[in-house]
């Protein structure tokens, strides 16, 4: 089984003053055991096409030319995006990062099936922190550590920590 799986179930009609109608395709995508949706229209696949032929040679994609308000033919096209989709990730040991990101996938270098910048070894220590910020930071988690006056210890909280922490020593 691939690290990354795609479907696209449903499709809807879009319609726009500024333009006339398309569609929006729902792409659902599958990787590392997290799901998540993207939204793309038909412009976008034809423009993915185009940069993958760029790196590597692209399956075929379904025609550009269609009558977008035929269900029947709307579906066909779901049909062939979806297959599109999932024929690129069988046949390619490496996912092209323009691949990833028209998916909305980080870019994970030591997964396989995704693409990094370099090997593992090269990646310098700064670039492989996360990125987030605490938000609350305890100076004393109030349910871990007896409070300052409390004079007698707690044998089950000592015990918990004892044997997270320091699974190795033997008991006094």
């Amino acid at each position: 089984m691939h690290p990354v799986m795609v479907c696209i179930p449903s499709f809807r009609s879009e319609d726009s003053t500024m333009e006339k109608g398309y569609t929006v395709f729902k792409i659902e995508v599958l990787m590392s055991g997290r799901q998540h949706t993207v939204e793309k229209r038909y412009s976008e696949f034809h423009a993915l096409h185009k940069n993958l032929k760029k790196v590597m040679k692209p399956p075929e994609i379904p025609s550009k030319h269609v009558r977008n308000w035929v269900p029947k033919v709307l579906e066909q096209r779901r049909l062939g995006l979806e297959q599109y989709l999932q024929t690129i990730i069988m046949e390619n040991d490496v996912l092209p990062k323009i691949f990833l990101d028209f998916l909305n996938i980080r870019h994970f270098p030591s997964l396989p099936k995704t693409e990094s910048c370099g090997s593992l070894e090269a990646e310098s220590e700064e670039s492989s922190k996360l990125s987030h910020q605490p938000v609350l930071l305890f100076l004393r988690d109030p349910y871990v550590l007896p409070a300052a006056n409390d004079t007698f210890s707690n044998v089950i909280t000592e015990g918990v920590i004892h044997g997270i922490f320091f699974p190795d020593l033997q008991p006094r």
